[in-house]
């Protein structure tokens, strides 16, 4: 477990919110906002954090519209943890 990254998931709700929504199955953002209640251009900006922080991963990288996105081995890590204290 990356401490560090749990840390940085923990610090925010939107943040949490994301990794549980993609944590049983991959997501495009459209899915996501509508599941969650966070608005879009704020999904958008999250899921750009995540991918640099290797939290979750673009399953595919060449489309324009529809980008499919899932948790990396950290993300499933960090989901499993969040789902003890939620």
């Amino acid at each position: 477990m990356d401490w560090k990254k749990y840390g940085y998931i923990v610090g925010s709700k939107y943040r949490q919110k994301i990794i549980l929504c993609i944590n049983s199955k991959q997501k495009t953002p459209t899915q996501i906002s509508q599941e969650t209640n966070i608005p879009i251009t704020h999904v958008s900006s999250i899921l750009k954090d995540l991918l640099k922080k290797n939290i979750v991963r673009l399953l595919t990288p060449n489309v324009k519209k529809g980008k499919l996105f899932s948790l990396t081995k950290d993300g499933l890590e960090i989901a499993k943890e969040l789902k003890k204290v939620v």
